[in-house]
């Protein structure tokens, strides 16, 4: 990974590495900037494909390769290409402010500190649809959440009557697990029997007692956009997708974040729900190579005990859904609801640790 960063940043000219290279990391106010992130068609932050040569890219992907594995570089790779297939289904319309509003080119990707050095570094990697960050300490890869993996639309149609979607089994998966409790135990998970409009905490630095949905205007880097138009549009379309999920405030209530985890514990799970949860938990795991892949701690029965499942919305098949997974060091959620529950959210968080906090902080006080 540090070589892969330091050959990406070499082949950088002064400007570009200005835009690419970010402060060191850090357990302080001054590395705010790191720990921002966003997962709609905004500035993520960094150098775009757009500003990079052909070389540059290829060197851009291949740091981007080092923090995947192969499953997870092959769903990102696909996640990237579907800002065509989106393009196409909006009639290669403008929105967002942007010359082109779904854009493959407008990921960006910067490094955070120098990855040649002893000390702490990490990058991020961001655009419409993903946001992977990664941190470094002590030459050991030591954070890669939040994780946030989407897809719109998440079903497209192939040649040959195939079909596309990239995170299938993050979906099916769930709601098998759902399908599969007994009665009492389903009844307990689900939540609300609507889903919410998106992910419950979705792209805070931080998650914490009460964090509730915040509407699609609100997860952007800017406040406003400079057109008053765009900015009318796009908070139509806010308000539009709030008003489809038919939420009422006791519904907000019900489903908001809480550190105590809600649903179904895996220890009240069968054996075959148990394994059904396993396999889901992998999709999210599995995104990060094999050697830092936390997988194999849920293979311990006392670990897996500690997961809460929590379900919303129906479970029938193309119905809009959400789901959470939570346990000790653990948040997972997910929701498929928005363009008639084909545009779907998946993150993996570690609510103590997310960005590396926690070993900065046992870093910063073993070496300072």
């Amino acid at each position: 990974m540090a070589g892969a960063a330091a050959a990406w940043l070499e082949l950088l000219d002064a400007d570009q590495r200005g835009v690419a290279v970010g402060e060191a990391p850090a357990d302080s106010a001054g590395d705010a900037e790191r720990r921002r992130w966003f997962y709609t068609p905004t500035d993520h932050g960094g150098l775009t494909f757009h500003a990079q040569r052909p070389a540059q890219q290829r060197a851009a992907m291949r740091l981007v390769s080092t923090g995947l594995s192969t499953a997870g570089y092959v769903t990102v790779a696909t996640i990237l290409g579907l800002e065509n297939v989106l393009d196409h289904i909006e009639g290669f319309t403008v929105s967002f402010d942007r010359e082109r509003g779904r854009d493959p080119g407008l990921y960006y990707l910067r490094v955070f500190g120098d990855p040649r050095g002893a000390a702490p570094w990490g990058w991020r990697f961001g655009g419409h649809h993903v946001s992977l960050n990664n941190l470094v300490v002590g030459g050991e890869v030591v954070a890669t959440t939040p994780c946030f993996l989407g897809a719109d639309p998440a079903s497209s149609p192939l040649l040959g009557g195939a079909v596309n979607r990239p995170l299938a089994r993050v979906e099916d998966l769930a709601r098998e697990l759902i399908c599969s409790l007994p009665a009492d135990l389903a009844e307990r998970a689900v939540l609300v029997r609507r889903a919410p409009s998106d992910l419950v905490t979705a792209n805070r630095t931080s998650v914490s007692d009460g964090d509730r949905v915040i509407p699609l205007a609100g997860i952007w880097r800017e406040e406003r956009f400079a057109d008053p138009a765009e900015q009318e549009r796009l908070q139509a379309l806010s308000d539009a997708i709030d008003r489809a999920s038919g939420f009422s405030e006791a519904d907000h209530a019900e489903i908001a974040y809480s550190a105590v985890p809600r649903g179904v514990a895996a220890r009240e799970m069968g054996p075959g729900p148990r394994q059904v949860l396993r396999a889901l938990l992998g999709t999210y795991f599995d995104r990060v190579p094999a050697g830092v892949s936390p997988s194999t701690r849920y293979d311990d029965d006392a670990v897996l005990d500690g997961v809460h499942f929590a379900w919303a919305g129906p479970s029938d098949p193309g119905a809009p859904n959400y789901y959470r997974i939570q346990g000790p060091r653990l948040l997972i959620e997910w929701d498929n609801t928005q363009r008639g529950a084909n545009h779907a959210h998946s993150v993996w968080r570690d609510p103590t640790g997310d960005f590396g906090l926690d070993v900065l902080a046992r870093h910063r006080a073993a070496h300072h």
